[in-house]
């Protein structure tokens, strides 16, 4: 995978990080992904930290045959690991959001894919085996705060009706 698959980056809102080749699983990522995505990266951080303490479980949509049901969920596992990896991938698209003058606070994911990445041999006493990789694209997005867009719309919706109510001459 070279570069990003996302194709409507602006650079003015937003930041963007990538993690080639992570240790992780594949399909525990795209869960994970689904699990986070269009949330604030602090609620985010709180979640999967949440995952790796397990007081939380990621509930599983696509892969999950065979898996064990929790409360209110579902399918659902703990993967505590790739938790961590998406926890250091998004303190470190923070830091670029924060280097490039955004305000951290008001950022949300507005786009999170997993990709498989090249596997790699491990060679043991006896056989090999191919170890998981995966690629992991995280961009995010500066939102305004919900306060000061409704004051700029009702600002909007006044100067309207103000036009509207004098007189043209």
């Amino acid at each position: 995978m070279k570069g990003y698959t996302f194709k409507s980056y602006n650079e003015v809102n937003m930041a963007r990080a990538i993690g080639m080749a992570l240790p992780i699983s594949f399909k525990q990522s795209v869960e994970i992904c689904r699990f986070i995505r269009n949330k604030n990266i602090s609620n985010a951080k709180e979640m999967l930290q949440d995952v790796v303490k397990k007081k939380a479980a990621v509930p599983f949509r696509r892969f999950n045959f065979d898996l064990g049901h929790k409360k209110k969920i579902g399918p659902g596992r703990y993967p505590q690991k790739a938790s961590e990896e998406f926890i250091k991938l998004i303190e470190n698209v923070e830091a670029n959001a924060q280097f490039k003058g955004l305000n951290t606070s008001n950022l949300t994911i507005a786009h999170i894919s997993a990709h498989r990445a090249g596997k790699i041999w491990h060679f043991g006493r006896k056989s090999r085996r191919r170890m998981k990789r995966t690629n992991v694209e995280i961009i995010v997005e500066e939102t305004a705060n919900k306060d000061e867009s409704n004051k700029e719309a009702k600002t909007k919706a006044m100067d309207k009706v103000k036009k509207e109510k004098t007189p043209k001459r």
